[in-house]
């Protein structure tokens, strides 16, 4: 006697893994992009301004570009980098604007112009607030 599967035992499982897949789902869709939110933001709050600091405190100010990070600018003498392995790219893969001086009252500007990729808009993840 030979044992196998029948068509409806085969429907049932692919009918029980359609239903976990449509309750799964949708709980996974928001995720992403809060990762790609939460990986920005610690770059804009600790990971490149560790860089920038170092880069300070070893050339006495902050670089005019983040360029300056991984690769030694003309006249900084006493740079000890590279601060970072490469220049970041954010979780949208786009450069991160680097501003020297500040505007927003601190030494520097340094931001991820989010998912819709217009800096100044809503979902901007920045070094000011």
């Amino acid at each position: 006697m030979k044992k196998s599967f029948t068509l409806i035992e085969l429907m049932i499982v692919v009918i029980i893994i359609g239903v976990l897949a449509g309750i799964v789902a949708p709980r996974l869709v928001g995720r992403a992009e809060k990762a790609k939110q939460e990986v920005a933001r610690s770059a804009v709050s600790a990971t490149i301004p560790a860089a920038l600091d170092l880069y300070d405190l070893d050339v006495g100010s902050y670089p005019e570009n983040l360029e300056d990070l991984v690769n030694q600018p003309s006249g900084a003498e006493n740079w000890d980098g590279p601060y970072l392995k490469k220049i970041p790219k954010d979780p949208w893969d786009r450069d991160y604007h680097y501003d020297y001086p500040g505007e927003h009252g601190q030494d520097y500007d340094l931001a991820s112009s989010g998912r819709d990729g217009i800096l100044g808009s809503e979902d901007d993840i920045v070094s000011w607030e």
